[in-house]
């Protein structure tokens, strides 16, 4: 039987005080009933044993406390979801956005989840190819990973974030793609001009067909940017481990997700934690992105990119901080080489991602990977440093082995890094790519790759 109060005593901000409540639960859902009979929607967010606070979905401005009624649901908020939601726009609360009907659902999940056993969970070892030498070659994605990327304000991640969006597959170790592959796009506190540029690469490209969007943009109720990334991962979870698709979930940006969570908690009264930021936001993001990963038994997979701005470009900030301890690795963007007009301006050295080694190799990608990769790493660093010492020193002071590297170094910014908005690289092209640049270094140098590799690879 539901459970109707007339007790309503506060509204402050996105918050609602309902006094004398009883038997109602955590995150339960509530719809409240104002004096001219419109409704709002909202969900418990605390409880004591004398009122519930509720947080509101719809912007609660104008609101009376006099003749509102708050029914309590019984249960908490639910996701339809179908095959039918591919090719699909979703607004923030899920409901559509293309102008199309509403979906007949299958069936209606729990957007938080449930916890999966550790038990459970099959190892991440198998290969995404994004069509990103920077990448692929470098910092590869494994399927199940959780691997984030780090950009700052004006940084072209929202591009960057598109590209993948579209290019993702799972390949073969032919080189063919096994096509059971979709991608689970959620955009949060957006502007309207982003959205539409998002939705058009997508529809553009075909992309559209197998993917899920849901848009929310930055006049939209701040609840929708903390219940958005939790409805994209329970549609991820149903394509992923119920129709046994390989899923790509790109959240953007996480970084309104967590103003969105500072400014809830600041309306709560909570103690803040660093720089305003609640002292729950590792374990909030932790139930986030551990909603990644393989389940032993079960054909599908759920691989997580989270997009976040880092402000002031600080990686020491609470949110990549504490991002990069949940995931594993992460891909930084360099201001660097954006000035030089470098796209993608991935800065290779400080990029890391820690599962490349299980989704590299024969029978993955290509036997010579992991040479090639650690050889590129160390080319590149070593042509830093000289580039750095002819700065102070000049050109004369660099010996002819510190002049390849710093010619390397600029040749591998240009041609393996730099791509175009719309290449698509394989990895074997990816590959032979590194090989031709690897070339401008004496053959004396290339101390990380098998001597078969490079009478086999390495242009004559």
């Amino acid at each position: 039987m539901l459970k109707q109060y007339k007790t309503v005593t506060e509204i402050a901000g996105p918050l609602m005080i309902v006094e004398g409540i009883k038997d109602v639960k955590y995150e339960e859902m509530v719809e409240v009933e104002l004096s001219d009979g419109s409704k709002r929607r909202g969900r418990v967010l605390e409880i004591t044993d004398k009122h519930a606070v509720v947080q509101m979905f719809e912007d609660s401005r104008g609101l009376e406390v006099k003749g509102a009624k708050a029914t309590f649901l019984g249960k908490t908020m639910e996701v339809g979801v179908s095959k039918d939601m591919l090719g699909r726009v979703f607004d923030g609360a899920g409901t559509p956005k293309d102008g199309l009907p509403q979906i007949v659902a299958e069936k209606k999940l729990d957007i938080n989840g449930a916890p999966v056993n550790p038990y459970s969970r099959d190892y991440p070892n198998a290969f995404i190819q994004t069509g990103i030498s920077t990448i692929d070659g470098l910092n590869t994605l494994v399927r199940g990973q959780k691997l984030p990327i780090f950009s700052g304000s004006g940084l072209p991640h929202a591009e960057f974030a598109a590209q993948i969006a579209r290019q993702a597959k799972v390949v073969k170790p032919d080189g063919t793609s096994e096509g059971n592959f979709a991608v689970v796009f959620a955009a949060m506190g957006i502007t309207y001009e982003e959205s539409e540029f998002f939705i058009n690469q997508f529809k553009e490209t075909g992309a559209i067909e197998r993917a899920v969007l849901y848009v929310n943009l930055a006049n939209d109720p701040v609840i929708e940017r903390i219940t958005l990334p939790r409805i994209a991962l329970t549609t991820a979870e149903y394509l992923a481990f119920e129709l046994g698709l390989h899923v790509l979930v790109i959240l953007t940006d996480m970084t309104n997700y967590c103003e969105a969570l500072r400014e809830i908690s600041a309306a709560r009264k909570e103690i803040p934690g660093r720089r305003g930021y609640p002292g729950y936001l590792y374990t909030d993001l932790s139930t986030i992105y551990e909603r990644a990963g393989r389940l032993k038994g079960r054909q599908g997979s759920i691989t997580q990119i989270p997009v976040l701005t880092m402000p002031e470009d600080d990686k020491t900030h609470p949110i990549p901080d504490l991002t990069g301890y949940i995931t594993e690795g992460q891909i930084m963007l360099s201001r660097e080489l954006h000035r030089k007009g470098i796209y993608p301006a991935v800065d290779v050295l400080p990029s890391l991602s820690r599962l490349k080694d299980k989704g590299i190799g024969e029978g993955k990608t290509r036997d010579d990977h992991s040479g090639v990769l650690n050889q590129l790493f160390a080319a590149y660093a070593r042509g830093k440093e000289a580039k750095e010492l002819a700065v102070i020193l000049g050109e004369a002071a660099l010996s002819d082995a510190d002049k390849k590297y710093a010619q390397f170094a600029d040749e591998f910014e240009d041609k393996f890094v730099r791509q175009r908005l719309d290449e698509d690289r394989t990895i074997k092209e990816t590959l032979d790519l590194a090989w031709k640049l690897l070339a401008i270094l004496p053959k004396s140098e290339l101390k990380r790759v098998k001597e078969e590799h490079v009478e086999k690879y390495l242009p004559k």
